[in-house]
């Protein structure tokens, strides 16, 4: 069972270092403070995970599935890594025999099991790229991308969920039937098309915050299971008898408790 971190940790450091002045902004130390003191990130180097992100997907699927019974992985956004790390344990993935593709723009290092490309999803061969180096349909699609931030709240809001509209459309387009899709998203609103496309495709879609994203991020993940395969997929919600509504939607959410990282 995945569970916070509570009070101390096996590392022995204490949870309230600080960081000198120096030369530092106030920002940037009050950011390596919150950082060198998270529970989840010391929890992460003594499991030998690359980032606390690992604990994210790791509470996510305990509760809703999603690993289980996943051969092959594709992971969206994938640097540093720790997502991949997981996929790769589950599929018992090989360098001979890969059954997870990760992509990135920024240089990840190599992980067993993992082909790894540096490339930008937006990249038109990008897909292509891909499905071949994974040789079969995958059962599950992660997205951890987002967009840069600029600092204006709309602006990088709009912006990630366009990133987690083009992955919405690739998992579509290559889940193996029963699959399953999971993405970052940011508070703010999910576009009611988005909305609509998931659930004409899936069987349940969901919002989840797990307990590892930090209580004062925006950040939420968007969850579709039960990919219902490409026949007759894409429907217009008139053709289905149906119009959703985005209220119902989030009154459906599913979102954990916070728990502050201090």
């Amino acid at each position: 069972m995945t569970k916070p971190p509570i009070g101390g940790n096996r590392t022995g450091r204490k949870l309230s270092q600080k960081v000198k002045k120096g030369k530092l902004k106030a920002s940037s130390r009050r950011w390596i403070e919150r950082h060198i003191n998270d529970p989840y990130v010391q929890r992460a180097q003594l499991e030998g995970y690359r980032a606390r992100a690992a604990f994210k997907l790791l509470e996510i699927d305990e509760k809703h599935k999603i690993l289980s019974g996943a051969r092959r992985v594709i992971d969206l956004g994938a640097a540093p890594g720790s997502w991949s790390q997981i996929a790769a344990n589950v599929t018992r993935s090989t360098d001979a025999d890969p059954q997870v593709v990760a992509i990135d723009f920024l240089k990840m290092d190599p992980l067993p099991g993992v082909h790894i490309f540096q490339l930008d999803f937006l990249d038109p061969t990008a897909p292509d790229q891909l499905m071949e180096a994974l040789g079969g349909a995958p059962d599950l699609v992660l997205s951890d991308m987002a967009a840069p931030t600029t600092g204006h709240r709309q602006t990088d809001h709009i912006r990630t969920m366009h990133l987690c509209e083009v992955a919405a459309h690739f998992a579509i387009d290559v889940l193996a039937t029963g699959g399953h899709f999971l993405a970052k998203t940011f508070q703010g609103g999910t576009e009611r098309e988005l909305l609509t496309l998931l659930k004409q495709n899936f069987k349940q879609v969901i919002h989840v915050k797990p307990a590892s994203s930090r209580a004062e991020s925006v950040e939420m993940f968007l969850l579709a299971k039960g990919f219902k395969g490409r026949s007759g997929v894409q429907k217009s919600a008139e053709d289905d008898g149906h119009e959703d509504d985005a209220d119902d939607f989030y009154a459906d959410r599913d979102i954990a408790d916070d728990v502050e990282a201090n």
